[in-house]
This record gives C-alpha cells, sequence and structure tokens, in this order.
C-alpha cells in the first residue's frame, strides 16, 4: 500500500469500529507501511501466521440449552491469583513505533479493563513506569545470554510487583521473515529500550566459527538454566512458546509453573505445528490443573471460548492490541478487550456456560 498521509491516532472511537476485524484495517491508516508489514509479516512463506487465524474456523461450537446461567461470570484463577476475565495481553516489544505513548498505553487499557498484561523484555517503557499496585502484570523475560543479567531483570520485576516472569524460548533465532526484509525494516535511531540492548552481544567469533551455531546458539538458554533461574525467584517461572508435548514434561520437571502454548504469532518458525492442535496434545501430556495459556490468531470471543475448551486456562492477544493501540492509543487498546470480553460473554451464555472452569471440550465438536 502506497501511503500518501498516516493519520494521527483516533481520540474518539467512531461507530464504525465494531470488531478486531474493523481494527486491523483501521490501524492501518495510521501507521507508515514499513512498521504496518512489520507487524503483520511472518516468518517465510507465512502458512503459520495463516494457519493461526484459519484453525479456529475447523472447530466447531457444540452448545447446551435452558441451563440456569444467572449467576455466571469471567473470572479465571491461574497460579493462585484471581484474574477478572481469560483475555490477556501479550508481550510485544518496540510499542513506541505502533503510538507514542507504546506500553504505558496498553497498561493504562489493561487496569481499566482488567486484563492481565505481559510487559515484553524489549518494552521501550521503563516498568518501573507502571503501577506497582496494579497485580494484573506479568514480565516476559528473553534469556540475556547471562545469567546474571537475566537475574537482575528478574529482581527487578519482583521489586515493582510482577506476579510471574514469562520466558520466551521459541526464538533463539529471529526467524525469516521475508516482507519485513523486502521493506528494509529497521528501528528508528536512538530507540530507547530501558531492560536491555536492541541486539544481545554475540560472542566472539573465531576464524570458521560457525555464527548461528557458535554465535546466537551459544548465548541461548537450556533447561538448565531455567532450572536455575526457577530457583533464583519467588515468583513463577511461566515458558512461553512449547508446542511439544515431551517439551511441556520437561519444563514441569525444571520447575516451570505454567505455559503459553505459542508459535510467536507465525513470525519465528514456518510450517509449524498449529498451536491449537499443539495445545490439545499438550493438555494431555501434563497435570490436569498445570496452567496452559494460549496465544496465537485469536480474533473473537468464540476464539477465546475454543481455546479454553480445548485446555487453555486463559488467552493472550498480540496483534489486535496493537491495532488498538495504533488506531487509538490506550482508548483502542481498552475498546479492543471490550470487544473480546463483551463477544466471550456472549458466546458463553449461548454455549450454556455460567463459568469459565465449566468451559471444556464437551462443548465443542471436531470434525
Amino acid at each position: 500500500m502506497n501511503q500518501t498521509a498516516i493519520l494521527p491516532p483516533l481520540t474518539q472511537i467512531p461507530p464504525y469500529l465494531q470488531t478486531i476485524a474493523d481494527y486491523e484495517q483501521e490501524a492501518q491508516k495510521h501507521l507508515p507501511d514499513m512498521v504496518w508489514q512489520y507487524l503483520q509479516g511472518g516468518a517465510m512463506n507465512e502458512a503459520s501466521v495463516r494457519n493461526n487465524l484459519d484453525q479456529f474456523a475447523h472447530i466447531h461450537l457444540w452448545p447446551r440449552m435452558l441451563r440456569d446461567l444467572t449467576q455466571g461470570g469471567t473470572e479465571c484463577k491461574i497460579l493462585g491469583q484471581t484474574f477478572p476475565h481469560p483475555i490477556f495481553l501479550a508481550p510485544i516489544g518496540h510499542q513506541q513505533q505502533f503510538h507514542p505513548d507504546a506500553e504505558a498505553a496498553c497498561a493504562l487499557a489493561a487496569e481499566v479493563l482488567g486484563s492481565n498484561m505481559v510487559l515484553s523484555n524489549f518494552s521501550n517503557t521503563d516498568m518501573r513506569a507502571l503501577k506497582a499496585e496494579n497485580p494484573y502484570k506479568w514480565f516476559q523475560l528473553y534469556w540475556q545470554g547471562d545469567r546474571e543479567k537475566s537475574r537482575a531483570l528478574v529482581q527487578l520485576a519482583e521489586a515493582q510487583n510482577f506476579k510471574a516472569i514469562v520466558v520466551t524460548v521459541d526464538s533463539p533465532h529471529t526467524g525469516i521473515r521475508d516482507r519485513e526484509r523486502s521493506v528494509f525494516f529497521h528501528l528508528p535511531e536512538g530507540m530507547q529500550h530501558p531492560h536491555t540492548p536492541a541486539h544481545i552481544p554475540l560472542p566472539a567469533l573465531k576464524q570458521g566459527d560457525h555464527p548461528v551455531f557458535k554465535g546466537l546458539m551459544k548465548i541461548a538458554p537450556t533447561w538448565d538454566d531455567i532450572a536455575w533461574l526457577a530457583q533464583q525467584t519467588s515468583l513463577p517461572v511461566i515458558l512461553k512458546g512449547i508446542l511439544h508435548p515431551q517439551d511441556a514434561k520437561l519444563a514441569i520437571q525444571h520447575g516451570a509453573q505454567g505455559i503459553i502454548v505459542s508459535n510467536h504469532g507465525g513470525r519465528v518458525l514456518d510450517t509449524g505445528i498449529p498451536p491449537l492442535t499443539a495445545l490439545q496434545l499438550i493438555k494431555k501430556a501434563v497435570p490436569a490443573d498445570f496452567p496452559l495459556l494460549y496465544d496465537g490468531g485469536i480474533r473473537r470471543g468464540s476464539d477465546v471460548f475454543k481455546a479454553i475448551a480445548l485446555g487453555a486456562s486463559a488467552v493472550l492477544i498480540g496483534r489486535p492490541a496493537i491495532y488498538g493501540l495504533a488506531s487509538a492509543g490506550a482508548l483502542g487498546v481498552a475498546h479492543v478487550i471490550k470487544i473480546l470480553k463483551e463477544e466471550f460473554e456472549i458466546t458463553m451464555a449461548l454455549m450454556g456456560t455460567a463459568a469459565v472452569n465449566q468451559i471444556n471440550e464437551e462443548y465443542i465438536f471436531q470434525k
């Protein structure tokens, strides 16, 4: 799309913004093409990006009728903490390129709507700028290539009243993103990341050393690092990016107290197993009460219901929140959460479920 003028963020919500799809169309008007391609793009041929969206169409809801739902609600309990609803904000870095208020806008929207926010390690907003008294926030950690640097960030998150540490494990190397490369994507010069350098320094290579295996992989975390990290904090450690049941079992063995089933929005590895399929396989491999969160392709309240029915304790939204942020800052993010929450509530009512913990695979018909 050749843009002639990039529109400033909206200051009020127009009546034509009714769905996440509406916000997707709107967001493009407010972003430079380079940033839009970064947001929308995925790895290689982007099959995984498409699959994340398409997978929900093949799962059919199977409603029950004539139940008393007058005591219904959307509260959910994860790791001993009660949340008003199961729609969380996924960690997304560099948010200043989408709106000047960046993560501060998402944090405000999340607080107002009672949504748990996962703050990215690559945040442009210092974690100390988020309200310490707000209990609905987790910190996402990219391994810093060094145990002490990683522990220092965890300790800072503890001091700021974050309630969990989410370690992203599925991207020891950035995905090959053709769309980004075609528009020569780059972060703005001078963009600040208070909690990490934009590029973690690599070890020095000797002549003949492989840049991937002797470079990036040399500072990538291993299971031993996860076990060590879990011993360093009183906060629960949650691993984001687990897709294989055997890795789910290893996560538990190494001290993880939760998993986010995710393929990084299709941005890292293309043609991988759809995360909704992985969720069902992992659910069978872990204890019944082990927290499994789901991330990938949520665009409707019915998608939230389907993910929970197939084993998720809660879901995370990534791109939809950024569509709201780019369109109208905190107001847009809040509206996106509100849309999904209301759609989810109505879906629950139509499905005959009064509580989140009643939603299970009995409400799903799969061909």
